[in-house]
């Protein structure tokens, strides 16, 4: 599990992304480089803008003094909820119940795809749709740059049941983890139950000669996604009608966000967004969210 792991310490860190590998995958070659978007424009049907004013928070990591955590408070204290199945458009035209696994999902490491594959072992039948075609053919592929990822299969990831599936339609491993009372990051690939909270890191050099890891959480918009993400059909974190759920994104996400963070660094998160929250006119709110 990726958890806390630092980035290596040398000067110039950029982090490989799983979802922006399959971005630059999926952009075809001859398209040209998308133009920046107006500020507050909109990108596609719902959707907001992706550039607008966002209230962002830095603090030191409680488990780990060279740490420091910068987390986007605009995105942490929305109200996104994932709509799979209930108005997600999906990011194909014309494939709304593949929703985002269209494109399958690359893997962030080997420790990552050696996990996935001890719960895909136990995937049966009855739960995955595809489970004959992946046990006999293989359940992964490599993409256009060699990178390993899911399998796709009759147009999406392999581990996608589609709609009429009596164990239901969605991720088999997402509903394997359900069954057993786990949570859906135990069993998924790294990516898949990341999203749609983008981790970056960056290493610091402050003016006293000493360095710092910062570490980002944030939103992943299309722009997480690489140039490809400019191509998506439609994309939820940004559109009205993936916002309105009853909790924050700091709240419905905390598994996701401690195992993100650690728990000493989740705490002190969550004290900063309730902070917020009080403050009779939040700064910065997500443009996406319902007025209030």
């Amino acid at each position: 599990m990726p958890n806390t792991k630092k980035a290596s310490k040398s000067r110039t860190t950029k982090a490989t992304d799983p979802a922006e590998k399959a971005g630059r995958a999926e952009r075809p070659k001859t398209a040209k480089k998308p133009k920046a978007t107006r500020a507050g424009a909109p990108v596609a049907g719902d959707e907001k803008g992706l550039d607008f004013a966002r209230a962002w928070v830095e603090f030191p990591d409680p488990a780990d003094a060279e740490q420091v955590f910068r987390c986007d408070l605009t995105w942490l204290t929305s109200r996104w909820t994932c709509i799979f199945g209930s108005g997600c458009q999906g990011i194909r035209a014309g494939r709304a119940s593949d929703g985002c696994c269209t494109l399958g999902a690359h893997f962030s490491d080997e420790d990552d795809e050696k996990r996935v594959a001890e719960h895909v072992a136990r995937l049966t039948p009855e739960l995955w749709e595809f489970h004959d075609v992946g046990s006999e053919s293989g359940w992964t592929q490599h993409d256009d740059d060699g990178e390993k990822q899911t399998r796709r299969w009759d147009g999406a990831c392999i581990f996608l049941n589609r709609p009429g599936f009596p164990a239901g339609a969605g991720c088999s491993l997402h509903i394997l983890a359900l069954r057993e009372g786990r949570e859906p990051l135990e069993t998924k690939p790294d990516v898949c139950w990341q999203l749609p909270i983008r981790r970056t890191y960056e290493w610091i050099d402050r003016p006293d000669d000493t360095r710092v890891l910062q570490v980002s959480i944030g939103e992943y918009d299309r722009r997480g996604w690489g140039p490809g993400g400019h191509d998506l059909h439609w994309w939820c974190t940004s559109a009205t009608s993936a916002h309105g759920a009853g909790e924050p994104v700091y709240v419905s996400y905390r598994a996701e966000l401690t195992e993100l963070m650690g728990k000493e660094g989740y705490e002190a998160l969550v004290k900063l967004c309730e902070a917020r929250l009080s403050s009779l006119l939040p700064m910065a709110p997500h443009p996406a969210d319902p007025v209030s």
